[in-house]
């Protein structure tokens, strides 16, 4: 910089920060948008950029935008939309955590049904206590992979015994 002269946005030089927002005709995804753009875009005021990035984060709780996003907050000052942002990671991985245990309270609900075993009967042949196997009916528990696999099992071996007999 020349001495005496003073610096305008003109003739500052470029650091990159202020070309990180996409501009406002920016049509692509914000999960092409790199982490100074999310820091950027956290940082200003518009709330229509805030929108796209929490729409990101709800389509892919632990994405790559909700990854960017959570690196800017562990650095970020304490600006207005942090704790908001925050709180949209928490809850979209919430809902998702418990839409997965729906999901599997759902499949390991048609293993039973399939087995033709009763609750009781098939938690003891699993190896769990019933209780534990009623946490997995309710989705309020997740059972291991291996324990899937072993109902999973279960259920295929008793469907075969059951399509042998002969009808009654």
């Amino acid at each position: 910089m020349t001495p005496g002269v003073s610096q305008t946005p003109q003739t500052r030089r470029d650091t990159g920060a202020e070309n990180a927002t996409p501009p406002p005709a920016d049509t692509r995804p914000v999960e092409f948008w790199p982490t100074a753009a999310i820091r950027a875009a956290l940082e200003s005021d518009d709330l229509s950029v805030w929108q796209r990035i929490v729409v990101a984060i709800k389509r892919d709780p632990y994405g790559r935008t909700a990854r960017q996003v959570e690196e800017v907050l562990e650095t970020a000052r304490p600006y207005g939309v942090s704790k908001a942002m925050a709180e949209v990671l928490t809850r979209t991985r919430e809902h998702l955590e418990a839409n997965e245990c729906a999901e599997v309270a759902r499949h390991v609900r048609l293993l039973l049904e399939r087995s033709g075993l009763g609750e009781q009967e098939f938690a003891s042949r699993i190896g769990v206590p019933a209780d534990d196997f009623a946490t997995y009916l309710q989705g309020s528990v997740s059972p291991a992979a291996s324990l899937m696999i072993r109902m999973g099992r279960l259920s295929d071996r008793f469907a075969r015994m059951r399509a042998q007999r002969p009808p009654s």
